[in-house]
């Protein structure tokens, strides 16, 4: 019985280390210097575009709002907005390892919040794992899981924020 019980406990330890492996295993690296001018991003395929000319610099798979559905309508939704958007500023100091404030809500999501009698809610980023989770690496994507912005790695997060200027546009389809 004890053999039985040490091999699964060596087979489970060895297939955790595997996925935490997987996880954090480096990735192609955006080419140091490389610079985008805009953001798409598709919601619905999961993936963050950097743009420069209209040209892919770099595609990322993400993670977003943990109701990420339609169109943001109202604080506390869990749905990352759609629409144009400017990458408004930046915080070092994020809950999460780095984030990029999108500048969610525009004049016109303020105006549909309104007349519904609610908020729009704001804080919406583009933001690494949150502080302490950083070793759940590619994980992190198994499900949607941010209060309505769009999560990617650590590792990513810092791409990004290298190579998106403050500033550039960010369109978020459905």
């Amino acid at each position: 019985m004890r053999r039985k019980l040490l091999l699964v406990t060596c087979v489970m330890a060895g297939f955790a280390g595997v996925i935490i492996v997987y996880a954090n295993w480096p990735m192609a690296t955006l080419p140091l210097g490389a610079k985008a001018d805009s953001v798409l991003v598709l919601k619905g395929k999961r993936k963050l575009i950097l743009l420069r000319d209209n040209q892919k610099v770099k595609e990322y798979p993400i993670a977003l709002g943990a109701n990420p559905t339609g169109k943001k309508i109202m604080e506390g939704d869990e749905r990352t907005p759609e629409g144009h958007y400017k990458l408004d500023h930046r915080n070092p100091n994020s809950i999460a390892h780095l984030s990029i404030h999108i500048s969610y809500p525009d004049q016109n999501d303020i105006s549909q919040a309104r007349a519904k009698g609610v908020s729009p809610g704001g804080a919406v980023m583009i933001h690494g794992l949150p502080k302490g989770f950083g070793y759940l690496g590619r994980l992190h994507r198994l499900s949607d899981w941010t209060d309505g912005s769009i999560g990617v790695t650590n590792q990513e997060m810092e791409e990004i924020w290298r190579g998106v200027p403050e500033g550039a546009p960010i369109e978020i389809r459905p």
